[in-house]
């Protein structure tokens, strides 16, 4: 078997209908991997399946709220019934709102971090049963570079992200022994709908992450898709518990 081949598996990406979700989701059903698109919005998200099919392999929408431990446990098993196994899981799903520290209500500081953090834990909990049977699988969390700066206009994000990190080491740990992988992705700054939300609200973000970046450009959904292969397959079987900044090296730029 090629060392990258994901034929057969199959693959949750929470939020991937769009931007990044979309993006790693593409690159594992360019590697053979069948897809289930986990989200809320299904008119966005049919409009997703329909392109991953387009590459040939199996995709699937399935509802689900990632705030909801009932929905997430829920989610694993229609995926189960529809494909009878479940090999990767995406933690993808996020939300930011920007806004100086002291302007953030505790409800809006709660439902970043129920969003981005809580979720993510949630969600592994409901995949570990179906990967505990299946003998291993790989769990891919999704960071930020705020993972490791601050920004003052995100700080719930920035805390949100961090413990993402935090998260993947423990579960890496406790899991290993189940041949289970987790490891994180901390995305730089990449154009999505999420971000470009950002550059009306920072005044001159945009230019500032060029002129930092060595690359000298913002990433696109598309560069995350061999990143999203990789850490899915076997070629990954050595690596758990790290975080991997795909950024254009803007993380090592001073």
């Amino acid at each position: 078997m090629e060392l990258f081949d994901l034929t057969g598996k199959v693959a949750i990406v929470t939020g991937g209908n769009r931007g990044l979700g979309l993006g790693m989701a593409e690159g594992m059903a360019r590697a053979g991997a069948n897809i289930v698109i986990a989200a809320r919005d299904e008119a966005k998200s049919s409009e997703a399946v329909d392109h991953i099919k387009s590459f040939g392999v199996e995709a699937e929408f399935i509802a689900v709220d990632v705030v909801d431990e009932a929905s997430c446990h829920a989610m694993v098993a229609a995926a189960e019934k529809r494909f009878g196994q479940v090999d990767i899981l995406v933690n993808n799903a996020g939300i930011n709102d920007r806004k100086p520290p002291q302007d953030y209500s505790l409800t809006e500081w709660r439902k970043i971090i129920d969003t981005n953090l809580n979720s993510v834990f949630v969600c592994c909990q409901a995949i570990y049963p179906a990967f505990k049977r299946a003998g291993g699988g790989k769990i891919i969390n999704i960071g930020s570079m705020l993972s490791i700066f601050g920004a003052s206009f995100a700080v719930p994000y920035g805390t949100s992200k961090g413990g993402v990190v935090q998260m993947t080491k423990g579960l890496a740990s406790a899991w290993a022994a189940d041949n289970i992988q987790v490891n994180a992705i901390l995305p730089g700054w990449v154009d999505t709908d999420l971000t470009k939300n950002a550059r009306k609200q920072v005044d001159g973000l945009h230019d500032k992450v060029v002129d930092r970046t060595p690359q000298g450009r913002w990433g696109q959904p598309e560069d995350f898709q061999g990143i999203a292969v990789f850490l899915a397959s076997g070629g990954s079987d050595f690596l758990t518990g790290t975080s991997i900044p795909v950024d254009g090296g803007f993380s090592i730029q001073i």
